[in-house]
């Protein structure tokens, strides 16, 4: 593998990471507040599909997001609704809009399988496209994974440099003590699970016009689920969630190279190896065994790597909270 082939490997996965960015950032975003949003399979499979349906109709591909940003925000606003207002079971709701949600795409999605339909189109960035290493990898794609570039650094000074940055990690954290402040805590929680949803929709629309374009039956199957591990892997930090979102994007880029060069291997498993592998770090970074290991390590050293792999949820999430 040379150095050329190695840039257009990692420009590649950046570009099919994209849409897992989207989708991990809005989760990360709804988790941080306290809620679980775990319809993220249903969400984003029927955001695809209601997201390339409204772009082929109308021929635009800004209609396709923002019909697909709906349809996430709306399956959010159930959850909200359930979980928030009505106190049920988070986890639960979430499941049963996953399998509901997924179903309800290949039945609506049937009539626009396999039609071509419009796609976002490249859009170089002058000058900087012509920066060694950095111009092919970053800036030689199109506006959506501009976008993503933007999403990160926007959330992570969101969350850690403004006051309503503190103010959202604060519901998800002490809910008690930030409603005891003056913060409208369900207010709040029903705003963030919605634009985490919307954001969620955003990445379904992702695939279906971008990183897989077109539609067809289970068409981002596995990527929902990927999501929310890559939300515990990220340690609810959205700059790590990104990271781990290229990582899985890296592992497909790989697979797909293995897969034109190993002849003999059936082509499933390599369609399959970057979730297992994905699945596989999430358990190695969060298991005991490392703990043990980290345990060898100078207190100096051992402390902030700790930090780094291990992070604690948000201490209320999930939890219904009373604001009387």
């Amino acid at each position: 593998m040379d150095f050329n082939q190695l840039i257009v490997i990692l420009a590649t996965a950046i570009a099919t990471a994209t849409p897992l960015v989207f989708a991990s950032i809005g989760e990360t975003i709804t988790e941080r507040a306290g809620v679980i949003n775990l319809s993220a399979e249903g969400t984003i499979l029927l955001s695809a599909m209601t997201g390339f349906a409204a772009a082929y109709a109308t021929n635009n591909v800004l209609a396709g997001f923002l019909a697909a940003a709906i349809v996430g925000a709306l399956i959010a606003l159930i959850v909200a609704v359930g979980a928030i207002t009505l106190k049920q079971s988070q986890i639960a709701i979430g499941f049963v809009l996953a399998m509901l949600c997924g179903d309800l795409s290949s039945f609506l999605g049937n009539p626009i399988v396999l039609v071509p339909g419009p796609t976002v189109p490249s859009l170089r960035i002058p000058i900087l496209q012509d920066i060694p290493v950095l111009g092919p990898l970053l800036f030689q794609s199109d506006a959506l994974v501009y976008a993503s570039y933007l999403l990160m650094a926007l959330t992570w000074v969101y969350f850690y440099r403004t006051r309503n940055g503190l103010l959202l990690r604060s519901i998800g954290e002490q809910p008690a003590a930030a409603f005891a402040r003056g913060s409208n805590v369900v207010r709040m929680r029903y705003f963030y699970a919605l634009l985490g949803g919307a954001l969620m929709g955003i990445a379904g629309a992702a695939f279906s016009l971008d990183f897989k374009a077109g539609w067809s039956h289970r068409h981002t199957a596995g990527y929902g689920w990927i999501a929310l591990a890559i939300v515990i892997f990220g340690g609810w930090n959205p700059l790590r969630a990104a990271l781990g979102s290229y990582l899985f994007g890296i592992l497909q880029s790989l697979a797909s190279v293995a897969q034109s060069s190993i002849q003999n291997v059936p082509t499933q498993v390599f369609s399959v190896a970057p979730f297992v592998l994905m699945i596989l770090v999430l358990v190695l970074t969060s298991g005991e065994w490392l703990d043990r290991l980290l345990a060898y390590l100078p207190a100096a050293w051992r402390r902030p790597i700790t930090r780094a792999i291990h992070a604690p949820p948000p201490a209320a999430l999930g939890k219904a909270f009373e604001q009387d």
